[in-house]
């Protein structure tokens, strides 16, 4: 995973949809005032998604995504329509591009019900203004714009500055569980799977919070927490540790000391903690020869030991008491729609997936009423610990059976 792709996880991502030769590309081209995109009056020149992270004024940090013509044709256009509906999976805010002259096709409106069911914000782009002056047609709340002269692409920015603060309301990690002056352990393992030389997003995201929040913030491995507790004079105010360590540190941590994981905090801030809780249950449920999916929202070199498809169905395989059990699994952008199949789903945390992502992932897994838990609060639930890693929360904490 390159940096750039970990520090868009956060950003806002907007999308440009639409049919081919709507002018999308070159709509995108005078939005970011960059040629971002190539832009040719053949259909289809578009082939693939094209990102770029940028600060886009007055919005600020976003990634802006092309994506290839929603109409496209033949076995090649299924596949670029598949890849665009990866980014509709992502995306925070759409702009959909149609062509003014033309109007709205049956295409453009189906679309624009697809972008609608998903509770997206949508911004109607009326193209081609300089061609035709009553561009929006039938359309009054969309904006007339005209990629070519320029025509109405400050309203467009406006309009996603305004739609951007809405979907992306001040968020914290832990800013309501601590006090200036607090003293925080994170516990940080340094094993086979973790990345060489750097933290990982979440552990660099809670670090950051609390020095911006005025405490302590103290950094260990698990086998250097005993002594770390012993030379407090007074105890921490809480302690957060890597979800493969729940049970190693849990042990070491008298239930006096409030403990969570940066699975579960994450979990909490991006909005997924509830259903997660209530999809650890389904562990204890599942029968002879269920199919579970185990999901990573990463690509990356799997290690011998790999948390994913190493050690969480060894674990679960344990737990169960079940040794036939199978397993599937995805990674990257690998979703599968169709899930009823499965009788459980365990996901990773999501950190370098967009809240779109996971809101969307969350929400096929609802319709299919397939539950749903992330990898830090299965391990808790096959652990026993739980209900102690939920302590800071006391309101998710009762959803336990």
């Amino acid at each position: 995973m390159s940096l750039n792709e970990t520090v868009s996880a956060e950003r806002l991502h907007i999308g440009f949809f639409g049919r081919r030769n709507a002018g999308k590309s070159s709509l995108v081209n005078a939005v970011t005032g960059q040629k971002l995109s190539v832009v040719s009056p053949v259909p289809g020149t578009t082939t693939d998604p094209v990102k770029k992270a940028m600060e886009l004024l007055p919005l600020g940090p976003v990634v802006i995504i092309d994506t290839p013509g929603y109409d496209d044709l033949g076995e090649l256009g299924a596949l670029r329509v598949e890849k665009t509906n990866e980014i509709l999976a992502k995306t925070d805010i759409a702009v959909l591009v149609y062509d003014g002259c033309l109007g709205m096709t049956d295409e453009d409106r189906e679309l624009l019900r697809r972008l609608r069911d998903r509770k997206l914000p949508v911004i109607l782009a009326a193209n081609k203004a300089d061609l035709c002056p009553a561009a929006n047609g039938s359309e009054p709340e969309a904006i007339s714009v005209s990629a070519r002269t320029g025509e109405g692409v400050n309203a467009i920015k406006e309009r996603l500055a305004d739609l951007g603060r809405s979907a992306k309301a001040p968020k914290f990690i832990l800013a309501d569980l601590v006090s200036p002056g607090d003293t925080v352990i994170l516990v940080i393992p340094v094993d086979e799977s973790a990345p060489k030389g750097r933290l990982i997003l979440p552990q660099q995201q809670t670090l950051r919070e609390l020095l911006d929040l005025h405490c302590s913030a103290l950094c260990c491995q698990p086998r250097e927490l005993p002594a770390l507790l012993r030379s407090l004079a007074q105890p921490p105010r809480l302690v957060i540790t890597d979800s493969q360590a729940f049970g190693t540190v849990s042990a070491m941590v008298p239930d006096t000391i409030l403990l969570t994981s940066f699975s579960i905090l994450f979990a909490r801030y991006k909005g997924e903690l509830e259903p997660f809780v209530a999809g650890a249950a389904a562990l204890s449920r599942l029968q002879p020869g269920a199919r579970i999916l185990i999901s990573e929202g990463c690509t990356h070199h799997r290690q011998c030991n790999d948390i994913g498809s190493v050690k969480l169905p060894g674990w679960i395989r344990n737990y169960t008491k079940r040794s036939d059990l199978q397993f599937s699994f995805t990674s990257g952008g690998e979703f599968p729609e169709d899930l009823q199949d499965y009788a459980l789903i365990v996901h990773c945390g999501g950190c370098m997936l967009t809240e779109a992502t996971m809101h969307h992932r969350l929400a096929v897994a609802a319709a299919a009423g397939v539950p749903i838990v992330n990898y830090g609060i299965a391990i808790a639930q096959m652990h026993g610990i739980l209900k102690k890693s939920l302590a800071p929360f006391p309101a998710v904490q009762k959803l336990i059976p």
